[in-house]
């Protein structure tokens, strides 16, 4: 999805000379073709995500697009004051990417994983929080970003994802997509652990389970109607995040329903609990670990709709 989001970005970029990207120590392949085709428009500021997010938010206000970029909580917990203070408080056009949010970084341990992201960005003032589940998403979301004026999350996948989406779709900011019907629960989620809560659905299906599949690939602003309708018309709500389950994509679920007076059948929170993920394996073995994987989401969902 990084590769895909890049080369998006340079296409943008050759019809928009506002747009910059402002960078700390990070390359290695993917962003050198912006930087080779728009020398003038790329900074290195070196491992100093603090001056990268204070130099982005000076070009912004400079009447640019500014682009931080980096590995999963890199551009974000590191720089967290100077994304509050100067991005968002200035409303400034600063996008904000990350690079393999959740587990993605499995085998370079705790500090190179994203897990606290989500409930940390939609809480600031002004900030839209995306996070896409396959190429399709990550393609519109891109375009989605410049078009936005403001503080933009951009919680980008890291390698290879799945496709979720089987046909073209009909894009939109704060807006949920439905990947499949059903009526016995629906299953909500945001970005790339869609493709296990889709593949457990489809199993779920095998036993006679039918569960809608929504993606909210939107935290922040987030699609009230979809989620009101889904609870109104099935028989329970489900969230599936690669995230702790403090303040994530269940939380905000949760807000919504209290907020509209509207009670589901039954209510599940799928996600990582109150602990730092302190085992080291691949992506795959780490999302199986936590309960995260399509066999474990399905047996999990499979007790509790029985």
């Amino acid at each position: 999805m990084r590769t895909l989001f890049n080369k998006v970005l340079v296409d943008i970029a050759k019809d928009d000379p506002r747009i910059w990207m402002i960078l700390a120590d990070i390359g290695y392949g993917e962003i050198e073709p912006f930087r080779d085709t728009f020398p003038e428009r790329w900074y290195n500021c070196g491992v100093a995500e603090q001056n990268m997010t204070g130099v982005a938010c000076g070009v912004a206000m400079e009447g640019n697009i500014a682009i931080t970029y980096s590995i999963a909580n890199f551009p974000t917990l590191r720089c967290l004051e100077q994304i509050r203070n100067d991005v968002c408080y200035h409303n400034a056009n600063v996008k904000i990417v990350i690079i393999g949010g959740g587990l993605a970084y499995g085998p370079l341990g705790v500090s190179h994983q994203a897990t606290e992201d989500i409930a940390i960005m939609r809480a600031l003032p002004n900030m839209v929080v995306f996070c896409p589940c396959d190429f399709g998403e990550a393609e519109a979301g891109v375009h989605a970003m410049i078009a936005h004026d403001g503080p933009f999350y951009y919680r980008c996948g890291y390698k290879k994802e799945p496709d979720v989406h089987e046909e073209g779709i009909d894009f939109e900011i704060g807006k949920g997509i439905q990947v499949r019907d059903g009526t016995d629960a629906t299953i909500f989620f945001t970005g790339t652990v869609g493709n296990q809560a889709t593949l457990a659905a489809e199993a779920l299906e095998k036993q006679g389970i039918h569960c809608r599949v929504v993606s909210l690939h939107t935290v922040k602003p987030i699609d009230r109607e979809i989620i009101v309708k889904a609870a109104q018309e099935t028989g329970g709500i489900v969230t599936v995040e690669e995230h702790q389950l403090a303040g994530g994509l269940g939380s905000a679920v949760a807000e919504v329903l209290c907020d509209e007076g509207v009670v589901p059948g039954k209510f599940l929170r799928i996600g990582l609990p109150d602990v730092y993920v302190s085992k080291v394996g691949t992506h795959e073995w780490l999302l199986d670990q936590y309960g995260l994987s399509a066999p474990r989401i399905a047996e999990r969902l499979g007790e509790w709709l029985r």
